[in-house]
Formats: structure tokens, sequence, C-alpha cells
């Protein structure tokens, strides 16, 4: 394709020039997270090939050396290119088999571009891009999920279950269709939201199962032409070794690289946490909405001064900030799912690059928000007087006279007290109903577990 300028000082070469040239789109390269974890695919590759007689020692060893460079990010400036490029990827594959090369040059004494160390012959070896890259993007997943998202959730949930505790002697109104319907102690209402969260810890473990089963081995159509019939089997159990996590080979090779399935799913587990969490934020905020004309049933924590023209005024951006991340964790999931389905042709999916980027968006969003979530609003979360207040004067209270006066007088009661603000243990006194009876069927402890002497049901 004739020749082209390179930088004096780059490691890459003349295809990673071209590309930088070919798709001049967002200047944002592939994330960190990716080239990461691409690196770690060489390393593996090379020791992999070492094994299998396929590669000199001394040159499988200068192979790796580099590649843990790349691991380290010594050598980040050398992935320039963008994100919206080649859709297999196969333009930042190359990049690395450039760079990898170069600098294992160097480091056997060689003069970086003589090929000592030739980036398709050597650093490529038994690969393509076509196996190599949906790889290197399962693996970046996993690990992120892994070591940042999970951490975050569990902290979470830790957090929400404290609060839990913390707040089981307090009983509230509950609501059903924002509308008053029986209590509910505010504990049991967090107890839900620890839940929620637990089981977004479950879905999160369950992804990294998914990813772990990478496509290494099938090399350009899923056959594994050009590649050591050992060589996948061996290279995943060095990159389990390497990241402690139970990498595989594919069961198959021409379903796991032909489509982003596993990247549909997985962000299908994302979306779901996001779902949860913004279950949780959405209702604290509206609790702690007020102080005076809301629920004000939370205070949540001042954490900046709420308005420029408003004195005194605090509102709860913690909330604001993860429910925005969540949005656009959602917007992610679209990309996902249409690169799944528009990408994926024949053998190949040729919408990978941008996936990966939205994927990995995604989990570092959550991950982030959940944990600043946690720290500044779930754990310094107070409840007031409000609620135990609101509940007393709640008419939902008349259900519980239903097994008394019937389902018809109490509905009169709920009414009347709506209309006139009296409470229904007032309304009820004097309607005849005994103090003893009072007593009993209005004991809000007894009204938040389950029982047949209170209510009826509802909905």
């Amino acid at each position: 394709m004739g020749e082209m300028h390179v930088p004096a000082d780059a490691y890459y070469g003349a295809s990673t020039q071209r590309a930088v040239l070919n798709f001049p789109i967002s200047g944002q390269p592939m994330p960190r997270r990716f080239i990461r974890a691409l690196g770690m695919v060489k390393r593996a590759a090379a020791q992999t090939n070492r094994e299998l007689g396929l590669l000199p020692r001394r040159r499988a060893r200068a192979i790796a050396a580099a590649a843990q460079e790349v691991v380290d990010g010594k050598l980040d400036e050398q992935f320039p290119i963008d994100v919206y490029q080649t859709g297999s990827g196969t333009s930042t594959n190359t990049n690395a088999n450039e760079v990898i090369a170069n600098r294992a040059t160097e480091i056997l004494g060689g003069e970086r571009g003589s090929k000592l160390v030739h980036p398709n012959d050597h650093v490529n070896l038994g690969q393509s891009s076509n196996d190599v890259v949906p790889t290197a993007i399962q693996l970046a997943a996993a690990i992120a999920i892994h070591d940042e998202l999970l951490p975050a959730l569990e902290r979470l949930q830790r957090a929400l279950d404290e609060k839990s505790k913390e707040f089981w002697p307090v009983i509230k109104t509950g609501r059903t269709h924002l509308q008053d319907a029986t209590p509910i102690r505010l504990g049991q209402e967090f107890k839900g939201y620890t839940g929620q969260i637990e089981e977004s810890v479950r879905r999160g473990r369950a992804a990294i199962d998914e990813l772990l089963r990478v496509p290494l081995g099938g090399t350009a159509v899923g056959t594994g032409i050009n590649t050591h019939p050992q060589f996948a089997r061996l290279a995943a159990a060095r990159l389990a070794k390497a990241t402690r996590l139970q990498v595989k080979e594919a069961p198959n090779h021409f379903h796991a690289q032909a489509s982003l399935d596993v990247l549909v799913a997985v962000h299908g587990a994302l979306r779901t946490i996001g779902t949860s969490l913004w279950k949780v934020g959405s209702d604290i905020r509206l609790m702690g909405s007020g102080p005076i004309a809301g629920l004000g049933e939370l205070r949540v924590p001042e954490t900046q001064p709420g308005s420029s023209i408003m004195p005194g005024k605090v509102n709860p951006v913690i909330v604001e900030s993860m429910l925005m991340a969540i949005a656009r964790v959602y917007g992610n999931d679209t990309t996902v799912v249409v690169s799944g389905q528009a990408g994926s042709i024949f053998e190949l999916n040729v919408m990978m690059p941008v996936a990966a980027a939205a994927t990995l968006e995604s989990i570092t969003l959550l991950a982030a928000s959940a944990h600043n979530f946690s720290e500044r609003c779930v754990e310094g979360l107070q409840a007031t007087d409000r609620g135990p207040e609101l509940v007393e004067r709640s008419p939902m209270l008349a259900t519980a006279l239903n097994p008394v006066i019937g389902y018809d007088e109490a509905a009169k009661l709920a009414k009347e007290s709506m209309r006139t603000g009296r409470s229904i243990r007032q309304l009820a006194r004097a309607r005849g109903v005994t103090e003893k009876q009072l007593n009993k069927v209005l004991d809000l402890g007894k009204m938040t577990k389950p029982g047949l002497e209170g209510p009826g049901g509802g909905g």
C-alpha cells in the first residue's frame, strides 16, 4: 500500500499509522482495560508457543516481557487507534503486534523496525484478530466486574443491610400506586433493597462465568487453522493463572467468535443491575424529599449546597449522579444489542470495538456510582419522626378494622378520615369500637407481619 511515515519514537508501525489516518472519528482510543487484557493474551500466547516448541525460548521470553509492559500500562501511548475502526478490531490487534514486536526486538538488543521479532510470524503466532479481540473483550469485562463492580455492590449490600437493622423499629406508611397502604417497617423496605443488591451480586458473578469461556484458538473462522491443537487449552490455563479466574477454552469456537451473544447477555445483567440501583436510589430520594413539603421520612446526608439562589437548600445529588450513570448504561445496552444483532455476519462479528467500549464503560459507571452511593448517601442516612407520625394519621389503618366492622364500614371511616383529618382511631372509637379492640387491631407492629388477626388483603 506504499510508504507510510511513522513517528520516530513510536513502537507501532505502518499498519497502525494507516489506521490512525483512516479512523479520525472520536479521538477516543480503546479502553485501558481492553489494552491490558490484549497484552495478557499476547503474553500467554508467546509462553504457550514456547511450551509447544513453536517459538525459540529467548524470543518467546522477549515477547512475553514486552507484552507484560503492555499489561502494566507502560506503553499505553502506543495505542492511538480510535474505537470506531475496523469492526473486528483487527487494527488494534495489529497495533499490539507491532508494538510488542518492536519492544521485544529492543529487549533482544536489535534495532526497532528490523523485525528481529516479527509482528505476524512471532507475536501473532497461532492467533487471528478474530479470536484474540473477542477473547480480550471478554477477559477485560470479567476482570472489571470482578475487581470493580462486585466489591462496590457488596459494600452497598452491607450498607443497606446495616440500615435495615438500624431502621427496623421505625414503622411508617407503606405505599402502593403512590397511595397510602398498610404499615411497613422502614427496615423492611431496606431489607427489600438489600435483596435487590444481593441479586445484583449474583447476576454479576453469573456474568463472569459466561465471559470466561473464551474463543481463543478459533483463529480466522473458528476452525483453528494455523494453530496448534493444544494451543487454546494451554493458553487459557495461563490466562486463568494470571487472572485467578476460571478462564477456559470455549466449547464451540464457531459460536464464540461469530456472535456477541455473550456480551449481549452480560450487558443485559448490567442493565438489570442498573435498574435495581435506580429503584433503590429513587425510593431513597423520594423518602428524603422535603424537608417540609415532601415526605421527609429520611434525612439524606448534606454533601454540598443545593442552590445558587436558595440558601440552605440541599439536594439528593448523589442519587442524581447515579441515575445519570445508569441512563448512560441503558444507552450502552442498546449499543451492545445492536452490535450483537447487526454485527454478526456469518463467521465473524464486525462491531466488536464499540461493544467492548460500551460494556467496559457500563461496568465502570455502575461500579463507581454504586460505591459513591454507599459512601456518600446510604451510610449516612438517618430516619426522621415523620414516618411514624404519618402512619398514625393514615386512613389506610381502617383496613385493620375489616374483621371488626366489615369492609364497607371501614371504607366509610377511611373516607371520613380523609375528609375531616381525624384519625381512624378517633373515628372508630366514636363508632363504638372498644379500646381493647382498637389496641388489638391497630397494633402497628403486628400489621407489619403475617397473621389472620390483622387486616385483609389489598392492592
